[in-house]
């Protein structure tokens, strides 16, 4: 197994990695300055592109298009002419909460989750769990989330599973042909492994990595939610990660230096990392249709 780093990317909040096949290229999101980038990762040369900040996830949503949560709103990014077009906002507001982590569903809709910070003892959190379906309409699936990071379905399309970070839990779903999900059960407490779950991604076999963003490593949980394996990692804080490659046979992960809440002045804190030699292939991941 081989760890490296690819370019010289230093994000502040690294977020939302997705592979591009077609471009072979590696996307993700430096949360904090609002940037969106896409990396080379052979060569590192990245192109960045700039939204309004605090940006929480994207996915694409056609060649040149990209669908993006930004603090409270959802908007379609064209990436050749820069066009930022409001889709529909989550009709809450509050200093403390924001959009955070999103992934495209199988059926094309966007379900990204909010977080909510620095709440009283006790206070409930705000927002939730939405998707923005193909033709631009939002709804709320989900509450009682503190900070969504993570959310994936699985690759049956059975189960969608989604990190609360703030309870160090990822919660299993079941969910429905609509879209709408049932059955919350808790999937993973990773307490015991020394850190809250952040980004998630599924392998061919149905198998559930996340970075644990306050452990500086990456874990694998089998389908019944057992550790099957564990990466440490050169990075303090690591916060998401993605397949990609070729084959789909390499891990990307993105990390922080500083997230405002989280910092690390590490020579690889905050660098996008290449696992290469894990002896897993990803499951391919669907792509956003919404269509205005």
């Amino acid at each position: 197994m081989q760890i490296e780093r690819i370019g010289t990317v230093r994000a502040a909040l690294g977020e939302c990695p997705v592979w591009d096949a077609a471009r072979g290229r590696i996307w993700m999101a430096d949360c904090r300055a609002g940037q969106i980038l896409a990396v080379d990762p052979d060569s590192g040369a990245a192109r960045h592109w700039q939204l309004p900040a605090p940006l929480g996830s994207f996915a694409f949503n056609g060649d040149d298009e990209l669908v993006v949560a930004l603090k409270e709103r959802f908007a379609l990014f064209n990436t050749s002419d820069h066009a930022l077009r409001t889709v529909a906002h989550i009709g809450d507001s509050h200093p403390n909460l924001r959009l955070n982590d999103g992934v495209a569903m199988p059926d094309g809709s966007f379900v990204a989750g909010t977080m909510h910070i620095h709440r009283q003892e006790g206070e409930p959190p705000r927002g939730g769990l939405y998707r923005l379906d193909t033709q631009g309409r939002l709804s709320r699936i989900a509450q009682g989330l503190g900070v969504v990071n993570g959310p994936a379905p699985d690759p049956t399309g059975t189960y969608f599973h989604v990190c609360d970070s703030a309870q160090r839990k990822i919660f299993r779903f079941w969910m429905d042909t609509d879209g709408s999900l049932r059955e919350r059960e808790v999937f993973v407490d990773t307490e015991a492994l020394g850190s809250a779950p952040d980004g998630c991604c599924f392998d061919a076999a149905g198998g559930l990595w996340t970075a644990l963003v306050h452990a500086g490593a990456i874990a694998r949980f089998d389908r019944q939610g057992r550790l099957d394996r564990r990466i440490e990692l050169p990075a303090r804080h690591p916060a998401s990660l993605c397949f990609g490659g070729e084959g789909l046979d390499d891990l990307f992960v993105t990390s922080i230096s500083d997230s405002g809440r989280l910092s690390a002045d590490g020579p690889l804190d905050g660098a996008l990392l290449r696992v290469r030699g894990i002896g897993q292939r990803g499951a391919p991941r669907p792509r956003c249709r919404i269509r205005l």
